[in-house]
């Protein structure tokens, strides 16, 4: 699924595992369009009801890893607690980023993503913004 020009995400033939292309005007907007992709590979949809708000925060190391703590973050609720988020408010200061975000429980998911990896994680500047492909182990 592709949203705009600025922010979106796309799917990228792997041999293995699953591949997403990501891009985004920022590292808020980046980090949004990753779990949303992350939850369509997976086919997770949420329920329509109980919804309820979280707050969490992932440690600013550098980009890299804060993108992959972020999206582990997300797959543990989802083992551990069975809810998905549909809604992120992304903000940054010095130390961390806080993630509010807005959860519900699964009602479905096609396929289980075992883990968010650093093969060949690299955020890239473009003239639009920031890119990165993501390779998740299935």
């Amino acid at each position: 699924m592709i949203k705009d020009n600025n922010a979106g995400y796309k799917e990228i033939p792997h041999t293995a595992d699953w591949e997403l292309l990501v891009w985004g005007t920022d590292m808020p907007d980046l980090m949004k369009q990753a779990a949303e992709g992350m939850y369509a590979l997976s086919g997770t949809r949420l329920a329509d009801r109980d919804s309820e708000n979280r707050e969490f925060k992932v440690p600013l190391l550098d980009r890299e890893s804060a993108l992959v703590d972020f999206l582990s973050e997300l797959l543990f609720f989802s083992e551990q607690e069975g809810i998905g988020f549909d809604y992120f408010e992304i903000t940054q200061d010095e130390e961390s980023y806080t993630i509010k975000a807005r959860c519900a429980p699964i009602e479905e998911k096609i396929k289980e993503i075992k883990a968010v990896t650093y093969h060949d994680l690299s955020i890239r500047e473009t003239d639009s913004g920031l890119e990165v492909n993501i390779v998740f182990d299935v």
